[in-house]
């Protein structure tokens, strides 16, 4: 089952979010299951994969043209950054020389080169999906095969898995309620969080008519998993602005940035993750992160069910041994 690994967990993970949204329609279509399931792998492909795939294939154009941009020199970070030294007070230029960090052509050649293998990378990766197109769908097929009957016989088959974990009725529903509320609030919470700034992150760009705006608010939605991750990316482009004398454009964008985009992180984001999970937010962090670093993309939410899990397990040891040590006091 390994080779299919992705599109297991993640028909799992879509049939986890999606079953209170499949009771409902059962209710509707008077308990006809294979109806309600139907509708719901429909309702599923309309409110979730295929934006998904509209994106990635968006984000794989801009990252193609932006590719080709920094290849021929028409997008030249390293003039970007020159004309930002150069519009740097005296005093403030002398320091960063002595810091060696107005080398123009060092970093000329270090902004272009990890700029080119990052839209390369991304090139490429777009170019191995199209290679791989069978095995894509294949995938995609399992995915919401799985999802169909996973959203049909769910009930069932959690019962039976709950039957045969040797442990007590009562460790078993916290096991299971901590899974299924981990994975819904995870996904929820980091999707949900991650996508508004990237997609404000996205605007305020193609606003201020800054190219590769869908590109940037990708990149924004990815790091929104840091703290303050999307402020790597607007905030130098803001002082780029200000540096070069275009100050409506940088002060629109700290303000869109601190005002908007950090008080949504600030906001949602522990009411849709840290308040469901109830687990500490560098734990979510550092998990988060993690589980990327072993597992790739699918890590995102195996980290911080991981997490939760062992947060449970412990809790449930210690409470096992206090009252064993008060029976035996």
């Amino acid at each position: 089952m390994w080779p299919f690994f992705g599109p297991i967990f993640w028909g799992t993970v879509l049939a986890i979010i999606f079953s209170p949204i499949y009771r409902r329609l059962l209710n509707i279509v008077h308990q006809r299951q294979n109806l309600a399931a139907f509708a719901t792998v429909l309702l599923c492909l309309v409110i979730v994969i295929f934006p998904f795939l509209l994106i990635a294939i968006s984000l794989v154009q801009q990252a193609r043209i932006i590719y080709q941009s920094i290849r021929s020199g028409e997008l030249n970070f390293g003039a970007y950054f020159q004309q930002a030294m150069d519009a740097l007070p005296p005093a403030i230029f002398n320091f960063l020389n002595r810091m060696g960090l107005t080398n123009f052509y060092e970093l000329n050649d270090l902004l272009s080169n990890e700029a080119l293998q990052g839209s390369q990378i991304i090139a490429a990766e777009a170019l191995n999906i199209g290679q791989n197109a069978f095995e894509f769908v294949i995938s995609f097929g399992i995915m919401l095969y799985l999802l169909f009957f996973l959203l049909r016989d769910g009930t069932v088959l959690a019962a039976k898995i709950k039957r045969a974990i040797p442990l007590s009725v009562e460790h078993k529903r916290q096991l299971f309620n901590k899974f299924t509320t981990v994975v819904r609030a995870t996904v929820k919470g980091n999707i949900t969080v991650a996508t508004i700034q990237g997609a404000l992150g996205g605007v305020m760009f193609a606003f201020l008519g800054i190219k590769g705006a869908l590109l940037w608010g990708c990149v924004m939605a990815f790091l929104s998993l840091l703290p303050a991750g999307s402020s790597l990316i607007w905030g130098p482009v803001a002082i780029y602005f200000l540096l070069t004398g275009v100050i409506w454009k940088g002060i629109t964008i700290i303000i869109f940035g601190i005002l908007v985009i950090g008080l949504i992180d600030n906001i949602l984001r522990p009411l849709l993750v840290g308040k469901d999970i109830r687990v500490p937010d560098y734990v979510v962090f550092i998990s988060t992160l993690g589980g990327i670093a072993l597992f790739g993309p699918n890590g995102f939410v195996i980290g911080p069910v991981l997490a939760a899990f062992f947060i449970v397990v412990w809790d449930l040891f210690s409470t096992q041994t206090i009252k064993e040590n008060k029976i035996n006091f």
